[in-house]
């Protein structure tokens, strides 16, 4: 025997994106993010005009040179990681942690393991830049004007961030709890089920002898769970004694159980097995250990995501004013007569 999901697929429950890593602790990635909550308007920066030297020296690009030059050799005791001739250094791996979104570097505090995979995937780049470098394959007309366009990308980009950063104690205490409140519905967490089950599989598709089968290791597994003290882990793990998390499924949401299986989980009592339930991949025994009531959650418990939250929202309605203010003081003109004989010209 062997476990088979019980979760239905996610789908868009309406809420706000910074609510959708709360309400489904379980497979929270797979939810569909919505709009997020309005929150507290503050004044945004307009740009100040640039004197003319200072704005042609920042629209000149200087050059980029696709090879660094040499740098001094990696003290021992300051090398993270190496394949070959190539090092990470502590300080390599500290100035890509900093360049990570403050997500990004959350999701590396609470995961360790993760930072190893970042370590592995920075010496395949720097093996990769190398070869590389060593063929002149950066110097091809093609792909150094594909290099240009991508560092005036990055540039762009990289500027467009310090301009639309909000302050560092923005959003005020105030600000927080008055978002808080006004989406206090959104914070709401479903009931949850601790579960576990036994699964049998039995597709759809199956020849009438798979069927009868699985319909025989069935009336077995009944058999068993009808004998005093049955012990439903074991029955789940069946002759598999090493899988000791055998029919676990732990918390589940309300919200992420398939409805023929919520149904009949919800009129169990605790530790109490329910019935065979036959879906299209076969039988599903269901026991419930435990439940948790809905709740809605703190601010305290929400506050991190939340701050994250609203800086992003700022952050992307001071980009758009930013951008908004420089179109207006340098209203762009276009030769809408060329560009349609342009598009004309590539349809031939």
């Amino acid at each position: 025997m062997t476990t088979a999901t019980i979760a239905k697929p996610l789908r868009s429950i309406g809420l706000a994106a910074v609510v959708a890593t709360f309400v489904a602790p379980i497979d929270a990635s797979a939810q569909t993010q919505a709009p997020a909550p309005r929150t507290v308007q503050a004044p945004v920066r307009k740009p100040q005009p640039q004197p003319a030297a200072q704005a042609q020296a920042a629209a000149a690009p200087a050059p980029a040179p696709v090879a660094a030059a040499p740098k001094p050799a990696t003290a021992p005791e300051n090398v993270i990681a190496r394949v070959g001739e190539t090092n990470i250094s502590a300080d390599d791996l500290r100035s890509y942690v900093a360049a990570l979104a403050p997500r990004e570097q959350a999701a590396l505090a609470k995961d360790p393991a993760m930072l190893s995979q970042a370590v592995r995937l920075l010496l395949a780049n720097r093996l990769v830049l190398q070869e590389a470098v060593a063929k002149k394959w950066d110097q091809q007309p093609a792909i150094a004007a594909q290099l240009e366009r991508a560092r005036e990308g990055a540039v762009v980009e990289l500027y467009l961030q310090s301009v639309s950063t909000p302050p560092t104690n923005f959003p005020s205490e105030d600000d927080l709890q008055k978002v808080y409140e006004a989406n206090r519905a959104a914070f709401l967490m479903p009931r949850q089920f601790q579960l576990s089950q036994i699964f049998i599989a039995a597709p759809k598709e199956g020849d009438k002898a798979a069927e009868d089968k699985a319909r025989q290791e069935l009336d077995d597994v009944q058999r068993k769970l009808k004998a005093p003290g049955a012990d439903f882990a074991a029955i789940a793990r069946g002759d598999n004694n090493a899988a000791k998390d055998a029919g676990d499924l732990g918390w589940v949401a309300e919200t992420q159980i398939r409805p023929e299986i919520r149904s009949q989980v919800m009129g169990l009592a605790k530790n109490s097995v329910s019935e065979p339930i036959k879906l299209d991949d076969g039988w599903h025994i269901i026991k419930l250990i435990d439940t948790k009531a809905s709740y809605t959650r703190t601010l305290p418990e929400v506050r991190d995501q939340l701050v994250l939250q609203i800086r992003s929202e700022r952050s992307n309605m001071m980009r758009r004013a930013y951008l908004a203010e420089l179109l207006k003081q340098h209203p762009p003109v276009l030769n809408e007569l060329a560009l349609s004989s342009l598009l004309d010209a590539s349809k031939k």
